[in-house]
């Protein structure tokens, strides 16, 4: 007898950001959309205030902005989606808002997905949570959703655990819900 395979479901990319420079927010948007298609969503800028670990490449007083994207993905993408942001920053590291900061990184993108329940980072770094995916990159579920909200796992960032980042991570969620509502291969 044979197992029953179950094929991979689409999911929806979201990208996390981080500089000095609201400016340059706005020029990855540009550069993310030509890439992965129109934005859907949107959070707000706000303050990045639960750890200094980037304040040495970026500098102090960073910000964070998410956008998600209307075309969702399969899971297996995401790999090469974090090869394509890593390139991005470099490139942005050009520009010239980016060079009157005088940092060594002036953009952090961070992508990863949703789907009803759950979201998924992806990173170049291989810790105890993390499962390699190929492609030399690792993924962890951040948070989950459960019982109408998102809920974070030991090991989850505190930022992303604080709840800060739970209205866009809902409309994000609702969006791929709306999306896939009609979709029986998602549900």
């Amino acid at each position: 007898m044979t197992q029953k395979l179950y094929p991979q479901k689409p999911v929806k990319l979201i990208v996390g950001m981080l500089s000095l420079n609201e400016q340059l927010f706005d020029l990855a948007e540009q550069f993310m959309a030509e890439l992965w298609g129109r934005i859907d969503v949107r959070s707000e800028v706000m303050p990045f205030i639960y750890t200094r670990y980037y304040n040495k490449a970026m500098g102090e007083g960073l910000l964070r902005k998410f956008v998600a994207f209307e075309k969702l993905i399969l899971p297996e993408d995401i790999s090469g989606i974090k090869h394509q942001s890593n390139k991005l920053e470099l490139d942005l590291q050009e520009v010239p808002a980016a060079q009157s900061l005088a940092v060594k990184r002036a953009v952090n993108l961070d992508p990863g997905y949703i789907n009803s329940s759950k979201l998924v980072l992806v990173t170049t770094k291989d810790y105890s949570h993390r499962v390699y995916i190929g492609n030399d990159m690792y993924a962890e579920a951040t948070l989950h959703y459960c019982y109408e909200k998102w809920n974070s796992w030991p090991y989850t960032y505190p930022d992303y655990g604080s709840g800060d980042y739970d209205p866009f991570l809902n409309a994000a969620r609702e969006s791929y819900i709306e999306a896939t509502k009609d979709r029986p291969d998602v549900w």
